[in-house]
């Protein structure tokens, strides 16, 4: 019989998670890697259990007890990790760790107290660094967000399109994962490399040229003659996701410059315009598609808030297999705090006018950002990976943070450019 335990390593300071083994040998050292697994003959039974590590150190070395005092440690040997025990039966129920990054082979090891009082300090200890570390982040991207937001033209644009860039980049990364790849062909990296690109020049060709359908349609075609002359065989699923990530990553977002930059009618009525230095462009710069941004991305922001505390402290009905963590009574508070919000933006803004119109707005905000974060989920599902990517610390990728905006910006231009005349801005 085999077992296969397996060991995860992230970038938080307790990182190893390895299964516990019961043995019939007497000393041994297998080696194993980093995020996979191995066999062992020897072993013939394997209990999940976890253990919490140290910093990872040339020396690290993890001991773990079993209830007969048989003990073995988990190591690293000229850089590779390794189980080594040398006990003959390890029936452990109840696995108690201590990891010492300074711990050389000939020091006895320190048992934890059996009731993991420790373990459970260390824990949060984790949480709190990593809840701090969100805070700090959430705070620096939110100011840098709004000030973005207020410059507008060429400054927006430029951030959108590094943004964008990004994102694409981790979308073809989750195509190539082996969690989606292991059920079709993934276009190839130079296909996927160029169609970045071509996302992160869009928002720009947006402000330039203001309608960009025959840039996407062009960039369309090429991608997809690129993928039908490549050497070996072309397969439609190359195609398809390539054309996906064209319109998900490159042609959405986009909308978010027609929105901001596009919109140029004054918002006469506002107040905080007529208040606005003129060295900073006075009341003209607070444009409708300025003031529609602001209101649009902060009831997302409201709704992923009111959404994430709603479920905490009432959530019971789940909302859809595809991210279990979500409910019913915290989509139902999302989308209450959503329209609270458009409605209060839009008395303080004075746009728009009508009360109606804004809890319409409140309603299509709110769908934007749940179908967008929904289908984020459903690839990272699909991808068997927790986060799009990990370049904001505490917050993953920067598809985790932009999913719910990619469908919002779309929706929210399409209701200020062809619902909100019929009825009067």
């Amino acid at each position: 019989m085999t077992a296969a335990p397996s060991l995860m390593a992230s970038s938080s300071p307790y990182c190893v998670k390895i299964d516990t083994l019961l043995s019939s040998s007497s000393s041994e050292f297998n080696p194993i890697s980093v995020a996979s697994s191995f066999r062992a003959s020897r072993f013939r039974r394997c209990l999940s259990k976890n253990l919490i590590s140290c910093r990872p150190s040339a020396k690290l070395k993890l001991n773990f007890f079993d209830s007969s005092k048989g003990r073995g440690f988990l190591q690293i040997r000229n850089g590779r990790f390794g189980i080594h025990y040398n006990s003959s039966k390890i029936f452990t129920q109840t696995l108690v760790a201590r990891a010492d990054a300074n711990q050389t082979e000939d020091e006895e090891p320190v048992e934890v107290n059996q009731d993991h009082t420790n373990v459970r300090e260390l824990l949060q200890q984790q949480k709190s660094s990593q809840l701090a570390k969100r805070v700090i982040f959430g705070i620096g991207i939110g100011v840098s967000t709004g000030g973005i937001v207020l410059a507008g033209g060429w400054v927006f644009s430029v951030a959108l399109a590094a943004a964008v860039f990004a994102g694409s980049r981790e979308y073809f990364e989750l195509v190539r994962s082996h969690g989606i790849a292991s059920g079709m062909t993934p276009p190839p990296r130079y296909v996927s490399r160029v169609c970045s690109v071509i996302c992160g020049l869009l928002p720009l060709f947006t402000l330039y040229k203001g309608q960009i359908d025959v840039s996407v349609t062009s960039a369309a075609f090429i991608v997809a003659m690129a993928l039908l002359l490549q050497r070996g065989n072309p397969r439609f699923s190359q195609l398809s996701s390539t054309m996906f990530g064209l319109f998900y990553c490159g042609y959405l977002p986009s909308f978010w410059v027609k929105l901001r930059c596009r919109l140029t009618a004054p918002a006469l009525n506002s107040g905080v315009g007529a208040t606005w230095p003129i060295l900073l462009g006075g009341q003209a710069h607070w444009t409708v598609g300025l003031v529609a941004t602001l209101i649009s991305i902060s009831s997302v922001i409201a709704a992923d808030t009111f959404a994430f505390a709603g479920g905490k402290a009432f959530g019971r009905t789940p909302l859809t297999s595809i991210s279990p963590k979500k409910t019913w009574e915290g989509a139902l508070a999302g989308l209450t705090g959503c329209i609270a919000t458009c409605v209060l933006l839009s008395k303080i803004l004075s746009w728009p006018t009508s009360t109606l119109g804004a809890i319409g707005f409140g309603f299509l905000n709110f769908f934007g950002s749940l179908f967008g974060d929904l289908l984020e989920s459903m690839i990272k599902r699909d991808a068997g990976v927790k986060d799009s990517g990990s370049l904001i610390p505490g917050h993953g990728g920067i598809l985790d943070r932009v999913d719910s905006y990619v469908f919002t910006g779309a929706l929210a231009y399409a209701f200020v450019r062809n619902l909100l005349p019929l009825y009067g801005v």
